[in-house]
């Protein structure tokens, strides 16, 4: 009998919630109150997220997100600045001492990645880890990702890039010297890529999202079972968004 995991589909919501619900799910699987859960979601409106370590102030051009209704918050993994617009986010929430997970960090990333990678199998996409943290399409980069573990558990969340929009990622993010801007421009444009890009097609979310169930599914060896989160979940992300990822004092800190 395979293992049931829970599949969470949330759709689409603002980067507080979207990065609370994240926490939640931790604490309550931390508490054995719910099982190992893989969750897909999107961004709305489209925000930028920060690593833990970042300085919002110093990658970020404010002014300019919030005249384009573009929102911002920091996470609690790390990483770098990351402009969250045409993608499938996906997380997966897992205990440490899982047999499918190895307590080496790289060795997790690596099957986590994994994941992701046979689901863009799936979409005959053909692609390759590149340690620590990305996943490439003849040497582009079409999947970041980022972990952190807290009480014993394993958070890892990252996005499929869908299409990707160099030009206004740039001009929400600050770049240390505006006079080589339009090469790093180049630079990022020759350096990534993005489903629509290789398919020479828009594939939709949900198609996106069965490909990457099936890829958890046959990486982990698990059933995913279609689940919501419980009361408890709910309850801890409305009090991580009042608390941590919708206030100012949080994402604005450093």
């Amino acid at each position: 009998m395979k293992e049931k995991w829970r599949l969470l589909l949330t759709g689409f919501q603002s980067a507080a919630e979207n990065m609370a619900i994240d926490r939640a799910i931790l604490v309550a699987n931390s508490k054995k109150m719910v099982p190992p859960t893989v969750r897909f979601y999107g961004w709305t409106p489209s925000a930028i997220s920060i690593g833990y370590f970042q300085q919002l102030q110093e990658e970020v051009d404010i002014d300019v997100c919030k005249n384009n209704g573009v929102d911002y918050v920091r996470r609690i993994t790390g990483g770098g600045a990351v402009y969250h617009e045409n993608e499938l986010t996906y997380s997966i929430v897992v205990s440490e001492d899982h047999p499918k997970i190895s307590r080496n960090i790289l060795e997790s990333y690596g099957t986590i990645c994994g994941a992701v990678i046979k689901g863009l199998s799936n979409l005959q996409i053909q692609s390759s880890y590149a340690p620590i943290n990305d996943i490439l399409v003849n040497g582009k980069k079409i999947s970041g990702n980022a972990q952190t573990r807290k009480f014993q558990t394993v958070l890892q969340h990252g996005t499929i890039l869908t299409d990707v929009d160099v030009e206004k990622m740039f001009s929400l993010l600050k770049v240390p010297n505006e006079k080589i801007k339009d090469k790093m421009i180049s630079n990022v444009k020759e350096r990534v890529t993005s489903i629509k890009h290789q398919k020479k097609e828009t594939i939709s979310f949900d198609e996106v999202a069965l490909a990457m169930k099936k890829g958890f599914e046959e990486e982990f060896e698990i059933t995913l079972e279609q689940g919501t989160l419980i009361k408890e979940e709910e309850e801890l992300a409305e009090k991580f968004i009042s608390t941590c990822f919708g206030t100012k004092q949080w994402n604005q800190k450093r």
